[in-house]
């Protein structure tokens, strides 16, 4: 059987120098799963998938990006890379730089970072640096250290990660005959709505699959692209997306006007519920995840939307094994039995 990574599936449809070398872990081809019960409860009528990329070897859709940033920076003979992050970044850049042999450095806001993704990037081998502010002071602490020593920057600003991440539009392409006919994703630093749109384009220029419509959605906390200015204290639940100055937010507003989209922003208690509600599914996904199923249910129950006759795909970004606090801190607690038949039967049969 064989297996290969985004990279080698779909190297002549990316835009990156020969020198890239290949650094894998066999990252993307992750599935399409059907969501029936969620389309019974919103209305039938309509098709909805999610593309669960939390099935990406670190967990997250990161590592589409990664395996091309670090295969780039290891090809012309950097030996250091460095991120900010809030998590995901972290141990995506920690796995893949691991692999290739290099040093990686990663800044993450302190207190604002999901154990399971700081376990993760610790875990790796990464050199972890806290500090006292927000990720988009820790993206500028970064940038300015690339520009002054040879050390490679893998943000989503890095355009390799880009090119990496446009492999999901082409999947979805590939797995569906086409492009669906509306997109829904969460938008933190909008380095993957831009990537997204980037790979439709190219698919439909070379493929001739369509185009979706494109629905960006981000927290109430953390919105300035609905906002229309900075946040300077990003506050949501959905840690992933708590970013104040996205990275690539031009991009993003232009990929949404361009598709016909919009970018929308939806309450913590929304995104919550949809977790729970793609776990009713067998998803279980880290908050910011259900983001763009969460902005989706919204459009159709306010009546901004008609998904009638429509196929959707809702990107899905991360393992619920991300962040599992918000589930593990407000669960009930288990039962405790003796073991005994009769108390079990009691219990489960009542």
């Amino acid at each position: 059987m064989s297996y290969a990574g985004v990279l080698q599936r779909y190297r002549s449809f990316l835009d990156i120098p020969a020198h890239t070398s290949l650094v894998t872990l066999l990252e993307g081809d992750t599935p399409l799963i059907p969501l029936p019960r969620l389309v019974e409860e919103l209305g039938s009528g309509f098709s909805l998938y999610a593309k669960f990329e939390g099935l990406n070897p670190t967990g997250s859709f990161k590592d589409r990006g990664m395996t091309i940033a670090i295969g780039e920076a290891a090809g012309r003979g950097v030996k250091s890379v460095i991120c900010a992050s809030t998590g995901n970044t972290a141990a995506s850049a920690a796995a893949y730089a691991a692999r290739a042999g290099l040093r990686c450095i990663v800044l993450v806001p302190r207190g604002k970072i999901a154990v399971g993704k700081l376990a993760g990037a610790v875990a790796y081998g990464a050199q972890v640096i806290q500090i006292d502010g927000s990720f988009d002071e820790a993206l500028t602490l970064v940038v300015d250290i690339t520009q002054r020593h040879p050390i490679a920057l893998v943000n989503s600003l890095n355009i390799y990660r880009l090119e990496g991440q446009k492999t999901a539009a082409f999947e979805i392409c590939d797995t569906l005959g086409k492009a669906p006919d509306l997109l829904c994703l969460p938008v933190g630093n909008a380095g993957n709505i831009t990537a997204y749109w980037m790979g439709f384009r190219q698919y439909d220029d070379l493929k001739k699959t369509g185009l979706p419509r494109i629905l960006g959605v981000q927290a109430a906390g953390a919105a300035p692209l609905v906002l229309g200015h900075p946040v300077e204290k990003p506050e949501t639940i959905a840690t992933a997306i708590r970013i104040g100055k996205p990275a690539r937010g031009e991009q993003a507003l232009e990929a949404a006007e361009q598709s016909g989209g919009k970018i929308i922003a939806v309450s913590d208690d929304e995104i919550l519920a949809m977790q729970r509600a793609l776990a009713r599914e067998g998803l279980w996904v880290e908050p910011a995840s259900a983001a763009g199923l969460a902005g989706l249910v919204a459009e159709i129950r306010a009546g901004k939307l008609d998904p009638r006759g429509l196929r959707v795909v809702v990107i899905c970004t991360g393992h619920g094994l991300k962040d599992p606090d918000i589930i593990t801190s407000s669960m009930t607690k288990p039962i405790v039995l003796s073991p005994d038949a009769g108390a079990l039967e009691e219990v489960i049969l009542e």
